[in-house]
């Protein structure tokens, strides 16, 4: 069920299957995948699958939170898009899709959420930015860090809200913490761009 929640058009019975039991012939995907269907009809009176010739989706009826999420990301980050519930966004932004699944199918859907989160967290912290809303922008940074804290972007943002703010050392600190990072696990330096930012500040 999770695994055709995650698609919007229907899949086929046989690429379902084998995309769910990776590891098993054809004839044992496709009784899994029976067996699977069947018991999916107990959970409640709606059958929660639609089986239309050869293909399976999610029943009509079932309203998912992930594309909810992923429509908005993509309003926000559309150029003529409407700026949609911000602290909502945020948390649903935050969330690692299907956390502790670790099957071989959810993978490249989890990158790419990953993905599309992190791009709509940071426009979403510039767009607070350049309203001054400084708590805002700065907290949206920071949940963008979660999700990749090697992802210059949002470390630079944090510190364009600090020295907007007049928080000289705060700016620092966050600078330094992430040249840290990543001279200890990769060995590289923050870009110039983000450098020429503290450089002044740091001159005795």
């Amino acid at each position: 069920m999770a695994f055709l929640a995650l698609h919007r058009e229907s899949t086929d019975r046989r690429s379902v299957a084998e995309q769910l039991w990776p590891d098993c012939t054809s004839c044992r995907a496709a009784a899994n995948l029976r067996s699977a269907l069947c018991q999916g009809r107990r959970i409640g009176p709606v059958p929660p699958i639609d089986s239309v010739d050869h293909s399976l989706a999610l029943a009509p009826s079932f309203s998912v939170d992930f594309h909810e999420a992923w429509d908005a990301a993509h309003r926000l980050m559309s150029a003529d898009g409407e700026l949609p519930d911000g602290d909502r966004l945020v948390a649903d932004l935050s969330q690692v899709l299907l956390p502790g699944w670790d099957d071989e199918w959810l993978l490249l859907q989890r990158e790419r959420w990953d993905q599309v989160r992190l791009y709509a967290l940071e426009a979403l912290a510039q767009h607070y930015q350049t309203e001054g809303r400084h708590l805002s922008a700065l907290q949206t940074s920071l949940a963008a860090v979660s999700i990749d804290p090697f992802r210059e972007t949002p470390h630079r943002i944090a510190v364009e809200v600090h020295l907007a703010e007049g928080n000289v050392a705060s700016a620092v600190k966050r600078y330094q913490e992430y040249r840290r990072l990543l001279q200890a696990e990769l060995k590289v330096a923050p870009s110039p761009q983000l450098t020429s930012l503290v450089r002044d500040l740091t001159r005795t």
